[in-house]
């Protein structure tokens, strides 16, 4: 049985009042709240209130305080009808007035809105509920406000005794929420809740959620409060024991003082001893709670840690260093020469400048760069170089650096600031005189923070870096001392003006008989002790190194070549693992057991002669590569496609070449108007890899006559060289490298611009020998070689190996024309016959503007090709042009 009373209450009731809109308050029944009324409606609805016998209006809350002429939409449905008890009128004509709660009233009907808003509501009398249900929830909301107002403390005692005192729940209520509840939207929740169970429950939920958020600010506060007076008695105490100290004579030497005598005993150069005095003098008369003192603690540290006096003593000599590099590297015999030569004169630079007594800053000469493929050894070098010298060694990667502050460090106004990577390199060094690698200097890259190449010519430069300022330290610093080697992939990338405060060195990739033996010598030792073997345990012979260079392998380096005997050491691990006492010896036929089938097939290319195919060669960062060019014609209107992801040099190769064919179309006994009815298609296989380089123009324009000839290339052929529109063979970069390539794919014959003649003697001898190059100035002479000489399908007798690959022929000969051309055919003969003659006349004036182009190549003309070529006969000591 509920044992909740609910007495009769009166009916409910239908007034017009007039309304006065509150922004950010709501008035509750049975509470007084003062109000500054300002708003002329607000202000009106007042006055018109108290004209009235009752002296009542209703307040309603607007559901936003923005706005100033609120409208019927505006607000809330639910308001609190109030008797105005007191009204003051203020000297800007706003009304200062005290207001007294009485009932809640709904919204019904707005009679008026001009010049006051009018509304008719329904006032709903609440009831009055008894019980024990009431009791013990007037109980609890009771202690629950006095927790809160113990923890809050802005309710004097009077406030507290009298909301206390309430036995209510209805009045209860409502007091608590004008009191304890600040948020307007909770008020206004409160205020429609007519129910007063109801509406105390909610007044108890938004007490303990208060009450839980006091608490945690209590502990909080307790907690600094703690730490603050800890701080505060370590200062006593350390004073108390100072001045303790100073009454007893005894000297305790203080933080300041030690760094005195670590700055005395540094001995810095006078303008970085100032700084750093200036610095300890700060810190001294620091607080010890101040913020700043770890940013100028740390500062000395850096300043007091750098090496600015200690350095490492030369012990060059020549027969130690070339020791030294051959320990450390196979082959590479011209570059050990350059780096020995270069170790030499500088070392004569310093002696000369000790014994005038001049800086050695000045003696330094150019930074030495080492450009070439990923894993050739150019770091490495590095360190040999540093091992020769007696000198300690220092890397840093400049690989993806963007940011000037890289080089030459934050300021310290910054957050978190440190010095550049170079002054941090230092440090780590210990000395003035290291070796210093800057390691892919091509790969730097510059954005809106500033260009780090720019700084670093502050640090390569001879006549700058003696005065290095980091932006960290703020005063200079020394680095002429310091021995600058770089390394890089690509010598185009590197900054013009680093690259001219540079002496670059060419480190090519390795031939196979070079990669063999340093697996053998140095990566097969390396890898065993990885892998905790031992040279019994496992053997390679060098007929398996070969294989496993030649078949598993194909890079300018050696870093596939370790991780393949890496592969082959984890299998021979796990075996040894199961038996211990097993020995292993690798052979050609188990290869496979431990490696898997052959990745590259030995030769990779077939030596069939083919229409529309040649064989091009190129240069990259990781070494020289073949670079096959394909083209088909198609019946069409004369469009070029061109595809392979070509850059836009290699497009213009392509365009010059086709310019140059349909110039020279009738030489070529090409139909003149092939490209009315005839399309052609240029592609470079391996579209995913970027191609770009005017090297392959001779390449194009071979694989375009041949098409259009219907000539097949010789299978056996490899060629580079730039191309003119007046048929001339440009030179090219990179002939070394691109040599090893053909010469490990299985290719013997190159045929090279004349200009790379001198650079065929940077090619190792043995390479040299095996051979056959030809020399050529024009596209005639690239033709004879690269062509076959018949297009009917049958080899010459010196190809008879090659099997001749030859699409569906096209009618794009002059002979096999239409009947209907035969008429302009003759006419066009008659007149090339005519301008021959006339040539004759001027042969010796012709021939040195611009070579003729003939037609296809007669048989006593094959003869003349081998002129131009250097063969395997040729003598490795003798002329490079003879055969």
């Amino acid at each position: 049985m509920n044992e909740q009373q609910h007495p009769s209450v009166e009916p409910e009731t239908i007034e017009v009042y007039p309304l006065v809109a509150l922004k950010n308050m709501v008035v509750f029944p049975r509470t007084r709240m003062s109000l500054a009324i300002a708003r002329e409606k607000s202000v009106r609805a007042v006055e018109e209130a108290l004209l009235r016998a009752d002296r009542m209006l209703v307040t309603v809350a607007q559901r936003s305080s923005e706005i100033e002429d609120p409208q019927p939409a505006d607000l809330y449905g639910c308001g609190a009808l109030v008797e105005i008890v007191t009204v003051h009128r203020q000297a800007d004509g706003s009304l200062q007035v005290l207001l007294n709660g009485l009932r809640r009233v709904r919204l019904l009907e707005f009679q008026d809105l001009e010049p006051f808003m009018r509304v008719s509501v329904e006032v709903s009398p609440e009831p009055q509920v008894q019980g024990p249900q009431a009791d013990a929830l007037v109980r609890h909301a009771t202690n629950l406000f006095e927790h809160y107002a113990q923890l809050n403390r802005r309710f004097s005692v009077e406030d507290i005794n009298s909301i206390v005192a309430i036995k209510s729940p209805a009045r209860l209520a409502d007091m608590l929420a004008a009191h304890v509840v600040s948020d307007v939207v909770q008020q206004q929740d409160l205020l429609e809740t007519f129910d007063p169970l109801a509406r105390l429950e909610k007044v108890c939920v938004f007490i303990g959620n208060e009450i839980e958020i006091l608490e945690l600010e209590s502990v909080i506060r307790n907690r600094v409060r703690s730490q603050v007076d800890r701080s505060q008695k370590e200062f006593y105490l350390r004073e108390q024991l100072r001045a303790i100290q100073e009454e007893l004579g005894m000297e305790t030497p203080s933080e300041a003082d030690e760094l005195r005598e670590r700055l005395r005993q540094k001995n810095l150069p006078p303008e970085a001893a100032a700084k750093v005095r200036k610095e300890i003098d700060r810190l001294e008369h620091m607080p010890p709670q101040s913020a700043e003192i770890a940013v100028v603690r740390s500062y000395i540290d850096w300043m007091l840690a750098l090496p600015w006096n200690e350095r490492t003593v030369d012990s060059f000599d020549l027969e130690r260093t070339r020791r030294i590099l051959d320990e450390d590297h196979y082959g590479l015999e011209s570059i050990k020469e350059r780096i020995i030569e270069f170790l030499a004169v500088r070392q004569l630079r310093l002696q000369r400048a000790s014994e005038q007594g001049q800086p050695q800053r000045g003696s330094q000469g150019q930074i030495l760069c080492f450009i070439g493929p990923p894993g050739v050894g150019k770091t490495s070098l590095g360190q040999s170089i540093a091992r020769a010298l007696g000198r300690k060694f220092v890397r840093i990667a400049l690989g993806g650096v963007h940011d000037e502050a890289e080089i030459r460090g934050h300021r310290r106004t910054y957050v978190g600031a440190l010095p550049g990577r170079i002054i941090q390199s230092m440090k780590s060094a210990g000395v003035r005189n290291p070796v210093f690698l800057l390691d892919e200097i091509d790969k730097l890259s510059s954005e809106y923070r500033g260009d780090p190449a720019a700084a670093l010519l502050e640090v390569l430069d001879p006549e700058q870096n003696a005065q290095f300022v980091d932006h960290y330290l703020e005063v200079p610093y020394d680095l002429s001392e310091v021995f600058f080697i770089c390394t890089g992939n690509v010598k185009y990338q590197i900054p013009r003006p680093l690259a001219d405060r540079m002496d670059i060195i060419d480190v090519p990739g390795y031939m196979l008989e070079e990669k063999v033996n340093i697996g053998l010598r140095h990566l097969l030792p390396k890898v065993l002790a990885e892998h905790g073997l031992t040279p019994e345990q496992l053997k390679i012979p060098r007929s398996v190194m070969e294989r496993i260079v030649t078949d598993y392998t194909r890079e300018a380096g050696v870093r596939n070549l370790e991780r393949q005997l890496a592969a082959i050491c984890r299998k021979a691990a796990r075996r040894i693992i199961a038996r211990p006492s097993t020995h292993l010896r690798l052979t050609t036929s188990s290869l496979e057991q431990y490696l898997g089938m052959p990745r590259y097939s030995t030769p990779p290319l077939s030596m069939r002669m083919q229409v529309g195919a040649a064989m091009g060669l190129a240069v990259t960062e990781n070494g020289g590569i073949l670079l096959p060019v394909e083209v088909v014609t198609m019946a069409g209107k004369g469009d070029l496609l061109i595809t392979g992801q070509l850059g836009d040099v290699m497009r213009e190769s392509a365009i010059a070449a086709l310019s140059y064919i349909r110039s020279r179309a009738t030489e070529l006994n090409i139909d003149p108007n092939f490209q009315d009815v005839t399309d052609l298609h240029i592609h470079l296989p391996e579209n995913a890899i970027p191609k770009d380089g005017p090297s392959a123009g001779i390449t194009i324009a071979t694989a375009l006559i041949s098409a259009l000839t219907r000539r097949p290339v010789r299978g056996d052929v490899a060629m580079t060289g730039e191309i003119t529109l007046r048929g001339r063979v440009l030179g090219v970069g990179g002939l070394k490298e691109k040599i090893l390539a053909a010469h490990q794919a299985g290719l013997r014959h190159i045929v090279v611009p004349v200009e790379n003649k001198k650079d065929l003697m940077e090619i190792p001898a043995r390479i040299r020998q095996q051979m056959r190059f030809t020399l050529v100035e024009t596209m005639d002479q690239v033709i004879a070689a690269a062509l076959a000489e018949s297009s009917t399908g049958e080899t010459e007798a010196d190809n008879d190996s090659h099997t001749l690959i030859e699409p569906q022929p096209r009618p794009l000969h002059v002979d096999e024309r239409l009947p209907a051309s035969r008429g302009r055919s003759r006419s066009r003969h008659a007149a090339i016959e005519n301008r021959r003659s006339e040539e004759q006349v001027h042969q010796g004036e012709e021939s040195q503007e611009q070579p003729s182009l003939i037609l296809p190549v007669q048989e006593d003309q094959a003869a003349d090709v081998p002129q131009a070529q250097l063969g395997a006969r040729a003598s490795d000591e003798g002329p490079e042009g003879e055969a």
